[in-house]
């Protein structure tokens, strides 16, 4: 749009539930200020969970009892929950190594995927940014990994599909580069799957509160229908789901980095 038009319109964004820095930020002047809780929203959500979800766990380790309140029971349900589901992929040994990894990495992002459905405030996993932040950490966690099990140089020759006949060195720099390339996709991938569903799922939701909102815009009274409850639920599921599967898909790659019988040799 020229400039004989005003100014140049804001790209389109998917409708959201407005939070506590969009209420805030809405009577705030231009300045360094507003631009800085705009440009850190995400960041900013994230801390918060943060801090409730680890002072909620400390808050349950620090009164451990013979006869357990529910808090406790809780915390206890949750964490023999997840040992039983790390150590069903990676076994007993390696299961207990990676469950305080793991066990953190599911409850985060449980967390940021039903913060969305709290009033003020945000679904930090609903930015690509924030999900591939995380896979970032999934994908270091996972080449440490194989570095460890294998050895630096016994992983790339790993990398090369471990070749041993002229004909396997002819292919080892195909396969190499495959390989990394695998390696390269697998976070991408990671967050891309988190990061699209949980926008469509705050999509969904703020597309039915605008629904909801205008139904009866023509009496100019500030009420509506929660056209948005009955996805709630929905919601609370996926976020589980998409939680669980992140958490899945990450056992999985590190267990394909785990010393196995077939390379006890090496």
């Amino acid at each position: 749009m020229t400039e004989a038009h005003g100014a140049v319109a804001a790209p389109a964004h998917p409708p959201e539930i407005p939070n506590l820095i969009t209420l805030i930020t809405h009577w705030m002047p231009e300045g360094p200020a507003k631009h800085f809780l705009h440009t850190w929203e995400n960041a900013l959500f994230a801390f918060v969970i943060v801090g409730i979800v680890g002072g909620l766990m400390a808050l349950a380790a620090r009164r451990v009892a013979m006869r357990p309140g529910r808090g406790q029971m809780l915390a206890e349900i949750v964490i023999e929950g997840l040992e039983e589901l790390v150590c069903g992929v990676l076994g007993k040994e390696h299961g207990r190594r990676f469950l305080p990894f793991l066990g953190t990495l599911f409850l985060f992002i449980l967390a940021m995927n039903l913060a969305g459905l709290v009033p003020g405030l945000k679904s930090p996993t609903s930015r690509f940014e924030m999900t591939f932040s995380l896979a970032l950490c999934v994908f270091f966690c996972v080449q440490w990994t194989a570095i460890k099990s294998y050895g630096f140089f016994g992983y790339l020759y790993h990398l090369m599909n471990e070749p041993k006949d002229p004909v396997g060195w002819a292919l080892a720099p195909l396969m190499f580069f495959i390989e990394t390339v695998g390696e390269i996709v697998k976070p991408v991938s990671l967050a891309l799957r988190l990061f699209g569903n949980i926008m469509g799922e705050d999509t969904l939701l703020g597309v039915f509160v605008v629904l909801g909102a205008m139904t009866f815009a023509w009496s100019k009274l500030p009420i509506g229908i929660p056209l948005h409850l009955p996805f709630v639920l929905l919601a609370i599921i996926f976020s589980i789901v998409q939680a669980l599967v992140f958490t899945s898909l990450s056992m999985i790659y590190i267990y394909t980095k785990l010393p196995h019988e077939q390379h006890a040799g090496h």
